[in-house]
């Protein structure tokens, strides 16, 4: 097996996994944060980061898709994490990270390329208590420590024996056990639409409003919304962006569009922003209106795509003075 004596901790840290002449800032798209006002000493506004699925056909581990973040120009990353171990991250073959890691090292790892965690991803089905609550409820204590602020979920596949009543009240059970150890460990939790019935907009809103709390709100996913087909998925955002903590931008390309839309509720990676059927000027728009503050997180599913989608937003971004 790849990486074969090597200790974990160098797996997370050696730069021997991803190579030499990995700069933090790669040649490329011109950053908006210049533009964008400060706080602090902190970025606000709307900012550009990757979601780690774009090196996930890469076959390469967590670390060399940071140092390639990093490289390509990102300062933002939302890692996926996983319970227990498997064969194909140990192995150095994809990018998921066990929360059974050191959350502080993850973090020393970011840090050490100029990167900071947007979010966690850490999907899983909301209607099924037995699978969710634990796994959500360690996703949070994992985001704390290695400084991510918000915990990216859905309502996940729901069983077909289960009716949307019945589905509902899981949810809510689930949001009711996990919603108070995100507000003591400061950690938001975005509901993104993903499924059956988070693509219709009334029942996202509903299920978010299944617990009352600041914590509790979205994360808009624009290629699932699109996909669905039953909301408009401008509307959609203009709807939620008050409490859309965070954003997955994913384009959908026209084949896809024409083949699948009204058919799925998702899917995995889109291809790269700007080079599909998302009017991006138009998201950035109604961002920039309701003053988000928050980071655009790209789901794309190569390196090639995440460094064009980089170039697109940012200058998108920078043209709106969003």
């Amino acid at each position: 097996m790849a990486n074969k004596g090597i200790s974990r901790r160098e797996f997370l840290k050696d730069s021997s996994f991803i190579g030499a002449g990995l700069f933090l800032a790669g040649a490329g798209a011109k950053s908006s944060e210049a533009k964008n006002s400060q706080k602090g000493g902190v970025t606000m506004g709307a900012k550009v980061g990757i979601n780690m699925e774009f090196i996930r056909r890469a076959e390469k581990p967590f670390a060399w898709g940071v140092a390639k973040a990093a490289e390509i120009g990102y300062k933002y990353c939302e890692p996926m994490v996983h319970t227990g171990r498997e064969l194909m991250s140990e192995a150095g073959y994809y990018h998921t990270v066990s929360m059974l890691e050191d959350p502080l090292e993850i973090r020393e790892l970011l840090e050490k390329h100029g990167l900071q965690a947007s979010g966690l991803s850490c999907h899983c089905p909301l209607a099924r208590p037995e699978v969710s609550v634990d796994y959500i409820k360690q996703a949070i204590r994992f985001a704390a420590e290695m400084g991510a602020p918000v915990c990216n979920t859905d309502e996940g596949i729901v069983p077909d024996w289960m009716d949307e009543d019945t589905a509902f009240r899981m949810i809510q059970y689930t949001l009711r056990t996990v919603v108070p150890v995100a507000e003591r460990h400061n950690i938001k939790i975005g509901i993104e639409p993903h499924q059956k019935f988070t693509v219709h907009t009334d029942k996202l809103i509903k299920i978010a409003n299944l617990v009352k709390s600041p914590n509790l709100g979205f994360n808009f996913d624009s290629g699932n919304a699109y996909l669905g087909g039953v909301s408009d998925p401008y509307e959609m955002l203009e709807a939620i962006v008050d409490r859309t903590f965070h954003i997955h931008a994913k384009d959908i390309e026209l084949k896809q569009s024409k083949d699948e839309r009204g058919k799925v509720t998702g899917t995995p990676v889109g291809c790269a922003c700007g080079e599909g059927v998302i009017d991006w000027t138009r998201i950035v728009k109604i961002l920039k209106k309701a003053g988000f503050d928050g980071v655009l997180s790209v789901e794309c599913g190569t390196v090639p795509q995440a460094e064009a989608s980089l170039k697109h937003l940012t200058e998108i971004i920078t043209q709106q003075g969003a």
